[in-house]
């Protein structure tokens, strides 16, 4: 399993933070930011940001031997705009 890959049970409600620091040029911070996932599983991001450099996702449901793709986009408020993707194994743990 890589860093960008987690485990969880189908009857979990588990967050997730994306930093995204180390990407950042220094002065510049996450605007706003969407979650984009496959069907089937549910992922919401959650009301504001933690920091003005960490989301945090919460992920839900899932199929037990299915692995799902979650992808947080961000917008700076210098204009950039990227993704971090994660994928999501569902066992039962």
């Amino acid at each position: 399993m890589s860093a960008n890959e987690f485990t969880q049970d189908p009857s979990a409600n588990l967050d997730y933070a994306v930093d995204w620091t180390a990407w950042l040029p220094t002065g510049d911070t996450v605007s706003t930011f969407v979650i984009i996932s496959d069907a089937g599983i549910s992922a919401t991001k959650s009301l504001t940001l933690t920091t003005a450099t960490v989301c945090v996702i919460w992920v839900s449901g899932g199929v037990v031997g299915n692995i799902y793709a979650v992808t947080c986009r961000v917008t700076t408020v210098d204009g950039r705009v990227d993704d971090r993707t994660f994928y999501v194994s569902i066992n039962n743990t």
